[in-house]
């Protein structure tokens, strides 16, 4: 089976959105600040705007719409490779995908046989998220149809994607064995947005000192209620109750059109 994939480019790029760093060289340390924080409001309420809109289309349409996020190299793209041979057989699907640059995931996730849409944000040195605009004009070139869900792939980074809604229903964060346990400690914001947490690459934990049990603690401490699966793309090992969670809240959502 062959799937094509549509690549964009993205060029939205506005300086000034809430990152921990400033973009402008302003002498006026108080104008500045004013600034900054008058342009991040605009570009965070019209992403919002965009948002709002996104969702109700996806909702109307029964599709349920799930935003992947995750710092690099945590194993996003293959357990989303795992994911997608598990559900192929009775759930429809389609990808976006967001990096700064390469459509390498892409390529690798159109093996699976469904829609791979591909955004870069290379522009002005690449945004680390993506924004509910970009979704938005990625989605056009996916057929709804019968579609059940969407699965956006975010850009690799545990900061910038959880301040930007982009219409989803949940938000899933993967934290693997191979970065440290206090990650929920120091990105709050990622874990307390995310609705369920995958730890990742457990097949890996007898060759390293990873507490996995301080890793949820720390989870928990931010976000009590949130729903904490481990995983392991290469055994499969933790899947049957990641995949029942997924269509769980597929088939909620398709009942209640």
């Amino acid at each position: 089976m062959f799937t094509f994939i549509k690549e964009r480019k993205c060029y939205h790029h506005i300086h000034g959105h809430p990152h921990s760093h400033p973009h402008m060289n302003d002498d006026s340390p108080s104008s500045s600040q004013k600034c900054y924080i008058n342009i991040a409001k605009k570009v965070l309420d019209a992403n919002q705007e965009q948002a709002n809109l996104n969702r109700s289309f996806f909702s109307k349409k029964g599709i349920y719409v799930l935003n992947m996020m995750s710092s690099p190299g945590s194993g996003k793209t293959t357990t989303l490779e795992k994911t997608l041979s598990l559900l192929k057989e009775d759930i429809k699907c389609a990808v976006i995908v967001g990096d700064i640059c390469t459509r390498n995931d892409a390529d690798r996730l159109s093996i699976c046989g469904m829609p791979v849409t591909q955004i870069n944000t290379d522009a002005f040195g690449g945004d680390c998220h993506l924004t509910a605009h970009e979704v938005q004009n990625a989605f056009v070139d996916i057929d709804t149809g019968d579609l059940d869900l969407l699965i956006i792939e975010n850009v690799g980074n545990l900061v910038c994607p959880a301040e930007f809604d982009v219409g989803e229903d949940a938000r899933v964060v993967i934290l693997s064995v191979t970065e440290g346990e206090d990650k929920p400690l120091k990105y709050p914001l990622m874990f307390r947005e995310s609705h369920v947490a995958l730890l990742s690459k457990i097949d890996l934990l007898p060759y390293l000192d990873f507490d996995i049990q301080l890793a949820k603690k720390n989870i928990k401490t931010i976000q009590p209620d949130m729903p904490i699966i481990e995983i392991s793309a290469k055994t499969q090992d933790g899947f049957d109750f990641w995949i029942k969670w997924l269509k769980d809240q597929i088939h909620q959502k398709k009942s209640s059109l």
